[in-house]
């Protein structure tokens, strides 16, 4: 292979960076992994994602944060990659409430070094994730790209909304090829622990309520990892100019009908702790996926009634 096949993935050690290079590394590519490794969630879950990726000749890891100009200017320049595919970010909605300077300097800061090590480095594109929380508290259902997003209802929606601006206004100016990825609501296996499919089995497991906000009227498009991975790959390989994709399963599920499949897949009734809803959080996410398909030819496979047993067994396992 020619070095058309350099990608660097940050957030490598995360729940979808993970799956992403297991997949480029499957068709050869080469990869270089970046991740701080911080302890938002277990490190030693991130650990074991690496362990599994590290043993691949044609992978290659740097632990760095990405609001750290200097060190990501070395790995850019010793690896020299064609593509990037940022996954590194800091993550979660409510956790946005508590800490807010660290969205600011991963999703901001991180963002804005990114976007230079890429106008410097001669990168062919920038493959970036967005998320379902721009939205905010749109209406309109399902949610289009083509819907105003600019009423974010948490910090974590609000430096995703930064990060689609910053995106286009690279590709303006510098001509930078940039493609934003809007995910929704992803599971699987290798998942991140406080995604609520992955807090309800370990509580529903270990006996523990689980808490259940707004009453549980609450409404996910749950899209399957490899389903996502599918789309970034197109997305990877299409490297369009300026463009943002919703990649959904385009269908709306029921939180309870999530939850009795879990119970189902662990043979054991959850014990339900009903609140109200969360400051920040949708009731609802649906994505519209029309221009995914068209323009990336995205087609999910996976619902939830296969997801969540396959997400299961592996948690079983681990």
């Amino acid at each position: 292979m020619e070095n058309i096949d350099r990608i660097i993935v940050t957030g490598s050690a995360g729940f979808i960076g993970y799956h992403l290079c297991k997949s480029l590394l499957k068709d050869g590519f080469q990869v270089h992994g970046i991740d701080n490794l911080n302890d938002y969630y277990d490190p030693t879950l991130k650990q074991a994602r690496l362990d599994q990726l590290t043993p691949h000749e044609n992978f290659t890891f740097s632990k760095l944060d990405i609001a750290d100009l200097e060190s990501l200017k070395k790995a850019f320049k010793s690896f020299q990659p064609v593509k990037v595919v940022n996954l590194a970010a800091q993550a979660g909605v409510r956790y946005s409430l508590e800490n807010p300077h660290a969205y600011i300097n991963s999703n901001i800061v991180g963002f804005m070094n990114i976007l230079e090590c890429c106008r410097y480095n001669d990168v062919k594109g920038l493959i970036y994730a967005s998320s379902s929380s721009v939205y905010g508290g749109n209406e309109k259902i399902p949610f289009s790209v083509d819907d105003p997003v600019d009423k974010p209802i948490s910090i974590y929606a609000a430096t995703k909304k930064a990060n689609e601006l910053m995106a286009h206004t690279y590709s303006h100016l510098y001509g930078l090829h940039t493609t934003g990825l809007r995910f929704f609501t992803v599971y699987g296996p290798w998942g991140r622990p406080d995604m609520a499919y992955y807090l309800f089995t370990n509580k529903i497991a270990n006996d523990e309520p689980i808490p259940v906000f707004n009453h549980g009227k609450m409404q996910r498009d749950f899209t399957y990892i490899d389903d996502i991975i599918a789309g970034t790959r197109s997305a990877i390989d299409k490297n369009y100019k300026c463009e943002i994709f919703n990649l959904g399963n385009n269908n709306s599920e029921d939180l309870m009908e999530m939850i009795a499949i879990i119970e189902e897949c662990l043979g054991k009734k959850a014990d339900y702790n009903f609140q109200g809803m969360q400051p920040g959080d949708v009731k609802k996410t649906f994505a519209d996926i029309e221009r995914s398909t068209e323009l990336l030819g995205y087609e999910p496979t996976t619902s939830i009634q296969d997801g969540i047993p396959r997400f299961i067994e592996w948690y079983k396992e681990y």
